[in-house]
């Protein structure tokens, strides 16, 4: 359902249902359930809280802890202070968090005591005055954040207006292919989401529905989705951190029927041991994204858990999904439909373009540019990227893909992950596929290395799986059977395992800098 006339802003979600539905359940955690009433006088207390430390209209908010409740509460109270919430990546080396908490001027920071240390060292490196707030997600009622509450709990703010198109979630990307930018979402957009999702009937929620936050709160799939539940009153059931047996038994207990993971997760699931005598049978959908998937962990996925699937493809910069592939869309006996990442979403417009904006036909690859009313505001603090990301109102999303003549829409690549090596154009992901159905490969990543001779030579980075054995002359004669010359590898390196981002994603730009440091030593 679409909620315009009573959610504008995202902060009225827990005091409509706090008088709507009171005593239903709005969160689950490790310390208990929650209902609605409960996360609105959370709400309620921690904007007043806010409000009395001085924090003024539009501050920027960090949160920096696990999955929990303590974040909802956090989040929901900052942006009803008319404050935008930064989830913060407590994954990040100290400096790296100290340089993120610097572009965003946090004024205030609800900090896991697990992390104390961390985010003072952090305050310090980034040369800030920002306020740091001990809490426990345990609710022990005995952290600086409970004492804090109950000292202002006679405190009376006057409401904040909000205005619809400020920021109500910041959000920094992942930074695989440069340092992290700070995304802008305002309530606008999260508002036209939950309209996008209201039009789609393969979105539609049940009464029954039960939505497992497994991704991390910084990535907007841990938020995004977590929020989508709740403006439906269902219930999130909150794992602090994925751990495939603390996610069996979460599911075992909570009897979650939506969940969203990514295909390494995905594949680590249904590989535990306890997969296999677990009831898993309460899902009844399970949402992946994030990356693509071989068709081969799709097929066994399906088959072992027995639900309905929907893949989506989208960006923190769209707020969330872009386009969907259907529950009905996935065949199994279909391997190349189940590559496509679906059609667009109602309201969202995808076009793909050549290096001139110009849209080009069916079948040919070009970059993927996107034009909807849930689109991020800007950059923060970064007016020159905010520009370069559109053109006439399209979102360049980096991404390269085609469109079929069915109008479903491929994933081919990063523009920037694109390798121009002898005038020709290599898709990595092209060399990454074929590598893969070699048995003893368990994963790799294809990247491009500066090269005198052809600008680029195509280089692959090998983990294989254990106790197999494969040289490089080998693994490049597998491929060529499979793809054209120009494409095959001219440099392998074979490694114990890839870097990745906290959500799953091979980090390139690691491997491009490491590679880069060795050859240049």
């Amino acid at each position: 359902m679409w909620r315009h006339a009573e959610v504008r802003t995202m902060d009225r979600i827990p005091a409509v249902y706090a008088r709507e539905t009171p005593d239903a359940i709005a969160l689950i955690d490790a310390a208990g359930k929650q209902t609605f009433a409960q996360l609105e006088a959370r709400t309620a207390a921690l904007a007043a809280l806010f409000d009395g430390l001085g924090i003024a209209s539009g501050a920027h908010i960090g949160f920096l802890g696990k999955n929990s409740a303590l974040y909802f509460e956090t989040l929901f109270g900052a942006m009803r202070a008319a404050c935008a919430i930064l989830p913060l990546n407590w994954r990040l080396a100290v400096p790296e968090l100290a340089a993120v908490m610097a572009d965003a001027q946090l004024a205030c920071v609800i900090v896991d005591k697990e992390f104390i240390g961390m985010a003072r060292e952090a305050v310090a490196q980034a040369g800030l005055d920002t306020r740091l707030i001990v809490a426990d997600p345990a609710r022990g009622g005995d952290s600086e954040l409970d004492t804090l509450l109950v000292q202002h709990r006679d405190h009376v703010a006057a409401p904040r207006q909000i205005d619809p198109t400020q920021t109500a979630l910041l959000i920094y990307t992942s930074g695989t292919t440069g340092l992290p930018k700070g995304v802008c979402i305002s309530h606008q957009a999260l508002d036209f989401m939950r309209l996008c999702e209201h039009l789609e009937p393969a979105l539609r929620w049940q009464a029954d529905d039960v939505m497992l936050m497994v991704m991390p709160n910084f990535h907007l799939v841990g938020t995004g989705l977590s929020l989508q539940s709740l403006y439906n009153g269902s219930p999130v059931s909150i794992l602090p951190v994925f751990d495939p047996t603390q996610l069996i038994a979460l599911i075992e207990r909570d009897r979650p029927t939506i969940c969203a993971l990514v295909p390494t997760a995905i594949q680590v699931l249904i590989d535990h041991p306890a997969a296999a005598q677990a009831d898993l049978s309460s899902l009844r959908l399970v949402m992946y994204a994030g990356s693509p998937i071989q068709a081969a962990l799709l097929k066994r996925a399906m088959q072992r858990l027995g639900c309905q699937f929907m893949q989506f493809y989208g960006s923190t910069e769209a707020s969330g999904a872009t386009t969907l592939l259907r529950p009905d869309q996935h065949c199994l006996d279909d391997e190349r439909r189940l590559k496509s990442c679906g059609t667009p979403l109602p309201l969202i417009e995808v076009r793909v373009v050549d290096a001139e904006g110009r849209e080009l036909p069916d079948g040919e690859p070009g970059e993927i540019w996107v034009r909807s009313p849930t689109i991020f505001s800007r950059y923060w603090n970064k007016p020159e990227a905010t520009e370069a990301a559109f053109s006439n109102h399209w979102y360049r999303t980096g991404d390269a893909g085609l469109r079929d003549a069915e109008g479903l829409l491929y994933i081919i690549d990063r523009v920037k992950d694109m390798i121009v090596t002898g005038g020709e154009n290599v898709y990595s992901t092209e060399v990454e596929q074929a590598i893969a159905t070699h048995p003893a490969v368990a994963t790799n990543a294809v990247i491009g290395l500066p090269d005198e001779k052809w600008g680029e030579r195509v280089t692959a980075v090998v983990v294989l799986k254990p106790g197999a054995a494969l040289g490089e002359k080998e693994l490049v004669e597998h491929c060529r059977a499979r793809i054209a010359g120009y494409k095959l590898p001219k440099e392998v390196h074979f490694v114990e395992a890839l870097p990745v981002t906290p959500t799953g994603k091979i980090a390139k730009r690691v491997i491009r800098d490491q590679l880069s440091t060795v050859q240049a030593a």
